[in-house]
């Protein structure tokens, strides 16, 4: 029985492995953002953190479904130690739903993401599955083996390649991937230094310019006259920089504020533009990062439906691939599926929920009963039958028989 238990979940031999029994060195590592990657830089610009956010949360909130096939159907196996590792708790620190969010934060942000699979040691099953933290993982393409040495979750060992769940982002070898960062550090560099003088400017009185003149000055005391100028300057920079909008000058001293320049407007374009750039890197709408100046682009359920193809369903497919090939032996990996549930994406979007489900309905894909059921609904008497619209007709009969065009022509 072990044997074969062991055979659906292969693992190389002669290597120290990390076992269920293992006890974790120091506190246990909950991965986040900021803490895997030391980029709190980049995620301080708020288009790239909405941009990583966005795309990490939406695989996050999706089920998945652990599937066998039977007979010509794949059906969901419920009741498999995968399916609650993938969908409850894949280690006991961490659920299920922030394990996912710290995946996809870490794809997308390191570039790579480790997955290790941890086996019982007395039933060979799937106990946990464990993300590394990617600064404690070395991966020898050329030998094929990877080195962890993740002593906060007392994980430390060399394993092969087929032992590790290797996820790559942007990989132009197959060997690694690259982050989004990688490419976009000249843009987020400029956003960066935006947001910079951004603050500079509020923290030096918001965007309240000007110089300070006196048109009666006297011959002899030039000097002494600068100097107070300069007090008086002084002051006035103090005072709106502490918020006062309106302010007494002594004197006959006056006040000129300079007006937005040229460079100022230009200033302003750039940032705009670092915004639409940052979100073309990652993929992201600039309506996802609530940029007010997209509301001339294509409507929300086409910028929507885009970025579910073009963004996010290559990490869907990706995780899933990875996730199959690992954990189960060639010879029956045909007959497996690890696959996210995508109809999920529109849990609440009811209105396309609902024409999505009645187109189906009418197409004969599904029965009244089946989305009932899906939707937590008892079924109802005559629900289980497919049906499909009376528009349909079988075009096989029209070519066996086919009409003469003439014969309903009307006779003189």
């Amino acid at each position: 029985m072990f044997e074969k238990l062991k055979s659906l979940f292969p693992r190389s031999q002669g290597r120290p492995a990390a076992s269920a029994n293992a006890e974790p060195v120091g506190r246990p590592y909950v991965p986040s953002d900021l803490s895997l990657l030391g980029y709190s830089g980049d995620l301080s610009v708020a288009t790239a953190y909405r941009c990583v956010d966005v795309i990490a949360r939406s695989v996050a909130v999706l089920p998945m479904r652990v599937q066998w096939l039977r007979g010509d159907i794949f059906a969901d196996r419920p009741a498999d130690r995968l399916t609650y590792l993938l969908n409850v708790q894949p280690s006991p620190e961490v659920s299920a739903v922030d394990f996912r969010e710290a995946l996809v934060r870490q794809l997308l942000l390191h570039g790579n993401a480790y997955v290790l699979p941890i086996y019982s040691s007395a039933t060979q099953e799937l106990d946990r599955l464990m993300l590394c933290s990617p600064h404690t993982v070395a991966h020898d393409s050329t030998r094929g083996v990877y080195t962890i040495s993740d002593y906060a979750q007392g994980l430390s060992g060399t394993y092969d390649q087929s032992e590790v769940l290797h996820l790559k982002y942007a990989t132009t070898d197959g060997r690694t991937g690259r982050s989004v960062l990688d490419y976009a550090r000249g843009t987020l560099d400029t956003a960066a230094r935006g947001d910079a003088e951004t603050n500079k400017r509020f923290r030096n009185g918001g965007n309240v310019r000007g110089f300070v003149t006196n048109d009666r000055s006297l011959r002899g005391f030039g000097e002494y006259q600068e100097d107070e100028l300069k007090k008086t300057a002084k002051s006035l920079d103090e005072r709106f920089a502490d918020g006062e909008k309106i302010v007494h000058l002594p004197g006959s001293s006056e006040f000129r504020q300079i007006t937005m320049t040229s460079a100022d407007m230009q200033f302003l374009e750039t940032r705009k533009f670092s915004v639409r750039e940052i979100c073309r890197f990652f993929g992201v709408h600039p309506s996802f990062v609530f940029d007010d100046s997209a509301t001339n682009y294509k409507s929300a359920e086409n910028a929507y439906a885009d970025f579910l193809r073009g963004t996010l369903n290559p990490i869907l497919v990706k995780i899933e691939c990875e996730l199959l090939r690992k954990l189960y032996p060639s010879s029956i990996a045909h007959k497996r599926r690890i696959i996210f549930d995508r109809l999920e994406l529109n849990a609440c979007d009811l209105e396309s929920r609902v024409r999505y489900q009645t187109a189906t309905i009418a197409a004969g894909l599904y029965t009244v009963n089946e989305w009932r059921t899906a939707e937590n609904k008892p079924p109802v008497d005559g629900g289980d039958r497919a049906l499909v619209s009376a528009n349909l007709r079988d075009l096989s009969a029209d070519t066996a028989n086919p009409q003469d065009p003439t014969q309903n022509e009307p006779t003189d």
